[in-house]
């Protein structure tokens, strides 16, 4: 068994993790490393189980410890161990994508703790909401840290943000968003039935366990709102021409039975890239939100000399026109899945309220 870390007398942060999946134990073993010991974990929670101790649990040991609880979850037990650690900065860590623990978001930022969060579904609410949870960090001097929501971690919502600071504008975005859509269209060629690679996909991990929350678009949509609100661009979800590649038949049975009947996407998705390479060009999930407030998500024929066709992987790629990168746009690009980088954006979400509080000190 582990020792349990030591703290200097005054820690800065102390944190509770909501969401023992796979992004939130990559999250723990980073916080068991000397790069999370500055960030003293006050508790740890899954949907059903909490581990509570202020004093500090080891990172390493916690989501052993937590199956071993009686099931006993409730969220005022978890701000307590912030409460009683004595920390500057008090954060809680959404790790999951249930929205009902995004809509506490605002409340736990207009109490006073600091959110850092891998879970979209707060940030991309519908505009009372996403204001209200704004209004919460402007007035009560909170942070949220939302690097985890897109890109995984790539630096696309800070860029955007320090341009706008700059008085830079954005004009138009666009690229691929969805890590696992990325791998399924750069790796696709007709060689083999679409159905077929998804299936890979989805043993890899790529895809989510139902892969129509992949192939509905409406993740990458709540992605390319969260982008035009960093870029000060008023954006909501049912604003948007989202195309679902699922067919209506198969998105209201259970996901085995739409595995089994993957099938039925093959000749539809197979024609939109015979169509694509008959024009010299290639097939590409991709999102968009030009000048005048356009906002699609969805499959796209690009031809070789745009970015989104040499994506490779699991690229996401991000391509920021604005006043300033008028004649050729900014370009960010890399893994855009993936646990470990997921996790790290959220410690480096964490470790960023050092610097908040040296700034305030």
């Amino acid at each position: 068994m582990s020792a349990l870390p030591r703290f200097a007398e005054r820690e800065e942060i102390a944190a509770v993790l909501l969401g023992t999946g796979i992004v939130g134990r990559a999250l723990l073993g980073l916080l068991a490393t000397s790069a999370g010991a500055d960030v003293r974990l006050v508790g740890v929670a899954n949907s059903t189980r909490q581990l509570v101790d202020a004093s500090g649990l080891c990172g390493d040991i916690a989501v052993a410890r937590l199956a071993r609880c009686e099931p006993d979850r409730h969220d005022d037990t978890l701000l307590a161990a912030l409460d009683q650690s004595g920390a500057v900065r008090r954060v809680v860590i959404d790790a999951t994508a249930s929205l009902e623990t995004a809509s506490r978001h605002a409340e736990w930022l207009a109490r006073g703790y600091d959110v850092v969060t891998a879970n979209k579904a707060a940030a991309a609410a519908a505009s009372p909401a996403w204001h209200s949870l704004r209004a919460a960090t402007l007035r009560d001097g909170t942070t949220y840290g939302d690097a985890a929501t897109v890109g995984a971690g790539l630096p696309v919502l800070s860029t955007l943000r320090r341009l706008r600071a700059c008085g830079d504008a954005l004009i138009a975005i666009e690229g691929v968003f969805s890590g696992s859509l990325s791998w399924l269209f750069n790796t696709w060629d007709g060689s083999r039935p679409f159905s077929a690679l998804l299936r890979e996909a989805r043993a890899f991990g790529y895809t989510e366990p139902d892969p129509r929350a992949d192939l509905s678009g409406a993740d990458v949509a709540r992605k390319l709102v969260i982008l035009a609100r960093a870029a000060g661009r008023a954006l909501d979800v049912h604003e948007i021409d989202v195309e679902n590649l699922v067919p209506p038949w198969l998105c209201g049975i259970d996901a085995a039975t739409f595995i089994d009947n993957a099938e039925a996407l093959d000749a539809a998705i197979e024609a939109r890239r015979v169509e694509a390479a008959s024009e010299g060009c290639v097939l590409r999930h991709v999102a968009s939100l030009d000048a005048e407030g356009r906002a699609r998500v969805g499959l796209a024929a690009v031809d070789a000399g745009h970015p989104a066709a040499r994506v490779s992987g699991t690229d996401n790629l991000f391509a920021l026109t604005t006043e300033r990168y008028r004649s050729r746009p900014l370009v960010i690009q890399g893994p855009g899945a993936g646990a470990e980088v997921t996790a790290q954006a959220l410690l480096g979400d964490l470790l960023a309220l050092r610097a908040v509080q040296f700034a305030a000190a």
